[in-house]
């Protein structure tokens, strides 16, 4: 079989449109444009990248954001604060905290403490717990962000999810383990491995889909394909 290179770019973009269609009809309708806040704790390099990208593609959508710089001191009760007032705030849709946060912030708590239906990341119990579910349950009320965009890039490539042996390299809280969720809904037969796995090369050659979740590329070997 030849292999398929996704062109994760193209299916972005037709992502972006949609929501920014969906935005527009949205407002025209009457009703407000959706509005995304984000927290960003300290100046994390990587962090800074990955929060400016989702600011800079709000406005490019439509989508009204607002933005809470935090410095590395900043206690948690002061971080809890700053979600229990956007809770609060009914012109904020969306929650977005970006982690990892500084060690002395629990963000087990941070976590929990945003209402599951202003949680952008899907991070919380209680919508992983949806997730878990069987599909005649009602679904999550957000979902993970990377788990659902490979599931978009899947079913971009036309491979039928259902009956296929998937297997999911990495078993991470916010990569894995929802990606093996997502995949389990789509009626996969799912396999997660992690850094213990005997033989990962014969399990990801026995696979239909292999989705990687390491972060490390070139971790899974084209001959094992």
């Amino acid at each position: 079989m030849t292999a398929q290179i996704i062109d994760g770019k193209a299916v972005a973009a037709q992502v972006h449109e949609e929501v920014r269609a969906g935005v527009a009809e949205r407002v025209r309708a009457g009703r407000p444009a959706p509005s995304l806040a984000t927290v960003l704790v300290g100046s994390d390099p990587a962090s800074s990248v990955y929060v400016g990208s989702k600011r800079k593609l709000c406005e490019k959508v439509g989508i009204r954001s607002e933005h809470i710089d935090l410095p590395p001191t900043v206690t948690q009760a002061e971080l809890l604060a700053h979600i229990d007032r956007l809770n609060a705030d009914p012109t904020i849709d969306g929650i977005l905290v970006q982690l990892p946060l500084p060690a002395h912030i629990d963000a087990e708590l941070v976590i929990e403490r945003i209402d599951p239906k202003k949680d952008v990341d899907g991070f919380h119990p209680y919508n992983l717990g949806r997730l878990a579910q069987k599909p005649q349950h009602p679904r999550p009320l957000l979902r993970p962000c990377t788990p659902y965009g490979a599931m978009r890039l899947i079913a971009s490539t036309g491979t039928a999810t259902r009956g296929a042996r998937a297997v999911v390299v990495g078993a991470s809280n916010i990569v894995g383990r929802p990606m093996a969720l997502e995949l389990l809904l789509g009626d996969a037969t799912v396999t997660v491995c992690n850094s213990k796995t005997r033989d990962l090369a014969g399990i990801v050659a026995s696979a239909d889909i292999v989705v990687a979740g390491v972060g490390k590329p070139g971790f899974v070997k084209g001959e094992w394909i």
